[in-house]
């Protein structure tokens, strides 16, 4: 069933996913397709239950909106969020349920990898739809895992941020990243490349541990690493971890990290601005991942897709020079420039590969 959400419009569309036999229950929410066709990939998480997984599913897709107008994508924003069965379940009938399902939105919602999914599931999904991207990578065509792109991203965006708040380059600063998974592991290693001291934070003690032997890291717990003596903090982990107790506890003068909707509520950007931290929008700097989906279904070049990646710290650095001129706070400012360049955008046909 399709829904119509009202009022203030925070979606243009909602489809409510419900397969019992193939274990899907989750929901796709499209917020904006102004700019093109919805994107943004496809999370499977443990939610309490239906209510939450909405919420969360909004939330992202308006993020994917934001982020993809910033990144000068042709694309609008949406989220698929699907509630990870209990025990034991077939990921390929699932995952081919969802494709079905992302089938029924005829190319109003384009769907990759996100938290809890990976190549496969979407190989899955490929032979019901051929709205998907994250596929298998072909040679001379972007495509496969786009967690690289997405930390390459934040990496560039980090070292334009650090010259600008701190005056110096990275083989110069201690980043303190909560979150090494796919994405977080991939900084890590760009940062212990580029000289940088490195404390990590995992839920997931096996691969904390990896990640601190393959990089000399300092090894804190998930909560304590906010608080860390670092000069960056990146947030690499599921949102929301900044709140008024956290802001209140950083020690770092810059936050710059890959995780999605950072700040619990905007008066938390506020409240960073207010103690002299830089904040990096998450979604100015996280974008690499959906410049590679993009490049994939949009038939790019290779080349294209890292040029744009490449470009992240100039894009964050129009965000900041935006927040100074305006007197605003830098999650406020890449609001209003998405905003804008949604609302000056015109409808566009989708197109696929």
């Amino acid at each position: 069933m399709v829904l119509q959400v009202q009022g203030d419009s925070l979606v243009e569309e909602v489809l409510m996913l419900k397969d019992v036999e193939a274990g899907l229950d989750g929901v796709i929410a499209v917020h904006s397709t102004v700019l093109g066709p919805g994107a943004g990939g496809c999370r499977l998480w443990h939610y309490a239950d239906s209510e939450a997984a909405f919420a969360d599913a909004v939330r992202l897709a308006e993020g994917m909106s934001y982020k993809n107008a910033l990144a000068g994508l042709p694309l609008g924003g949406a989220k698929a969020v699907l509630r990870r069965p209990a025990g034991d379940f077939d990921r390929g009938k699932l995952f081919r349920a969802f494709g079905r399902a992302v089938a029924r939105l005829e190319g109003r919602y384009v769907t990759a990898e996100d938290v809890g999914t990976g190549v496969a599931d979407m190989e899955a999904v490929a032979e019901a739809t051929r709205h998907v991207a994250g596929l298998a990578q072909r040679e001379g065509r972007p495509g496969g895992d786009p967690s690289p792109h997405t930390a390459f991203g934040v990496f560039m965006a980090m070292a334009h941020a650090a010259r600008r708040r701190l005056g110096r380059e990275l083989s110069e600063c201690t980043v303190a990243i909560q979150g090494v998974g796919h994405v977080g592991e991939a900084l890590a290693q760009l940062l212990h490349g580029a000289g940088a001291r490195l404390i990590v934070a995992d839920v997931d003690s096996q691969r904390v541990a990896r990640v601190a032997v393959a990089t000399g890291a300092e090894v804190a717990s998930s909560t304590q690493v906010l608080a860390a003596r670092a000069d960056i903090l990146a947030p690499c982990a599921l949102g929301g971890v900044l709140n008024a107790e956290s802001v209140a506890a950083i020690r770092a003068q810059l936050v710059c990290g890959a995780a999605n909707n950072q700040l619990a509520t905007p008066a938390d950007g506020d409240r960073l601005a207010r103690r002299g931290i830089l904040y990096a929008p998450d979604y100015v700097v996280n974008a690499g991942g959906i410049i590679n989906v993009a490049g994939e279904y949009l038939g790019w070049a290779p080349h294209e897709v890292s040029q744009r990646v490449e470009a992240t710290g100039k894009r964050l650095a129009a965000v900041l020079d935006h927040a100074e001129a305006h007197g605003l706070a830098p999650h406020a400012a890449a609001n209003a420039l998405a905003r804008a360049a949604i609302a000056a955008g015109r409808v566009r046909t989708p197109v696929a590969a």
